[in-house]
């Protein structure tokens, strides 16, 4: 007789209401940005303080991109103790950008960007798919980290098969959109 080895949580079924709460916070985020970038007035209108928090906010998501793409690879190599500290890596700069881009706009409010260049179509389409893959990134992301700090791996697995790549792009386009921002305006 052969016995299995599985950790704790492996076969556990997720409360429908811890991904109900996880979903529902990350409404309430999405909507307060939201308000943040449409409806707040900016506070330093005339941009004097924290001018650098754009570049900032590249940088970050340029680091998140890149521990992203290691802790791929780590899994990739069976590396779970590089994997699992890559991904949280990831998520801390991820983290730290939210909390500066969310300054960023409660400062100075939204990025305009000339209508009038020929790059216009293609901006407005990677912004528009940045702002919508975002949105969808955060729940995904969390339950994904859920998943995997209380030991539900084979979900883990299943939902991060697709948290992955959106949180790439979301992560590459944010450096996109800030690169396009600064050089046309």
């Amino acid at each position: 007789m052969t016995t299995r080895t599985t950790t704790p949580g492996a076969n556990l079924r997720t409360p429908p209401s811890i991904i109900a709460t996880i979903i529902a916070v990350s409404a309430v985020a999405s909507a307060f940005i939201c308000w943040l970038v449409y409806f707040h007035a900016p506070i330093d209108v005339a941009g004097t303080r924290l001018r650098s928090l754009p570049l900032v906010n590249a940088i970050l998501n340029a680091l998140s991109t890149v521990a992203l793409v290691l802790g791929y690879r780590f899994i990739r190599s069976r590396k779970i103790d590089q994997h699992r500290a890559a991904m949280f890596t990831a998520f801390v700069f991820s983290s730290i950008f939210l909390v500066s881009y969310l300054t960023n706009f409660t400062l100075h409010g939204e990025t305009h960007f000339n209508r009038l260049s020929p790059w216009w179509p293609f901006y407005w389409k990677l912004l528009a798919s940045h702002i919508l893959l975002s949105i969808l990134a955060l729940p995904m992301i969390l339950i994904t980290f859920f998943l995997s700090l209380t030991g539900r791996f084979p979900a883990h697995r299943r939902l991060a098969r697709y948290t992955w790549p959106i949180w790439l792009y979301v992560s590459i386009t944010g450096v996109i959109v800030y690169w396009m921002q600064s050089a046309i305006h």
